[in-house]
């Protein structure tokens, strides 16, 4: 029989697709904002597709409040960004 496959819903398109196929986004019981790339950190998460134009839609859209149920400054989506563009140079 077949794995199955855990989907999650992005917060930029709304499209569903596999886990491994995506990059969470953390936030932590200190209500800090980070990528986790492993995945694997204690905290609630939020999914997002790997491109960059879904990362701009889940800001424009307000995905990411949605999710984690606060206010989110921008200072905080330009350090994913920054974060974003040392996961896609490696």
């Amino acid at each position: 029989m077949a794995k199955k496959i855990p989907l999650r819903q992005c917060v930029g398109c709304g499209e569903m697709k596999g886990k491994r196929d995506m990059i969470r986004i953390l936030k932590t019981a200190e209500d800090q904002i980070c990528l986790d790339a492993t995945g694997k950190k204690n905290g609630r998460g939020a999914y997002i597709c790997r491109s960059r134009e879904c990362l701009q839609k889940a800001r424009k859209n307000k995905g990411l409040e949605r999710s984690f149920k606060m206010s989110i400054p921008n200072e905080v989506y330009e350090t994913l960004e920054e974060e974003w563009n040392h996961l896609e140079a490696e």
